[in-house]
């Protein structure tokens, strides 16, 4: 029986999706991220299909997001970036709390997302060599650029100065694997994306495919982009990514 808690780890509200009899044991771990907009427990679905293959499963609350909500998530559009930057900060905790209690099987920990989760991944994998290995679902991996066209898309009445704007991009630039391809460090990180995809663009995603077909570091990148599919998992995709993450972490 698959058992979902709700839990604090080390201050942070998570969902924890696991076999009931292998709650105590020592498991492969896979941190799964929500999107915008969205809260830990939309990402359920996802949880419980890993689950289901003997993966010990957290989904992280996102800052501004369901119980971490201040307002109307909305309202932190221009603040967009300090999500996945918090959510990278966090994940060590949520990492070492796990192999405190000795749970976690031979150092196997996975990172997947969807939308802003897939770009958490993204960028987590940039950054944290902890990471074994990826899947990325509607994210991009081209921060810099998606910052700039989500830039472009602001209205009118909103002005942010060139400060600003100069000091995001900087600091998304170290977390961008399409500006450092070499950061994947030849592990396993794949990526699924709707070709009709209007709110994350599909194109960022197949020119990193292109960028990095050649590099040393990226020859584990695997690619599945779905003709005229959009924004939004069907469970063909949901267990293409439970069977990439069996591939790569059992």
């Amino acid at each position: 029986m698959i058992t979902v808690n709700e839990k604090m780890v080390s201050g942070l509200p998570v969902l924890e999706v696991i076999e009931a009899d292998l709650i105590q044991k020592k498991l492969p771990l896979v941190v799964f991220y929500h999107g915008w907009t969205n809260c830990k427990e939309v990402v359920l679905t996802q949880g419980y299909e890993l689950a289901k293959q003997g993966f010990r499963v957290v989904l992280p609350e996102a800052l501004f997001h369901g119980v971490r909500a201040e307002g109307k998530v909305t309202d932190h559009f221009v603040s967009f970036w300090k999500i996945p930057l918090q959510s990278i900060s966090e994940f060590p905790i949520i990492v070492q709390h796990y192999r405190n209690k000795n749970l976690i099987l031979d150092d196997k920990i996975g990172v997947g997302g969807f939308s802003m989760g897939g770009i958490t991944t993204c960028m987590l994998m940039a950054v944290n060599s902890e990471v074994k290995a990826g899947v990325v679902l509607s994210g991009t991996p081209s921060p810099v650029k998606f910052c700039q066209q989500l830039l472009s898309l602001l209205p009118s009445d909103v002005t942010l100065s060139k400060e600003f704007v100069e000091a995001q991009l900087n600091e998304l630039a170290e977390y961008d694997l399409s500006m450092h391809p070499e950061k994947i460090l030849n592990r396993p990180l794949h990526f699924w994306h709707g070709s009709a995809d209007a709110k994350v663009p599909c194109d960022l995603t197949e020119q990193f495919g292109e960028l990095t077909k050649d590099d040393p570091q990226a020859q584990n990148v695997t690619m599945h982009i779905s003709d005229g599919a959009q924004h939004k998992l069907s469970y063909a995709v949901t267990q293409e990514m439970v069977q990439r993450f069996v591939s790569y972490l059992q």
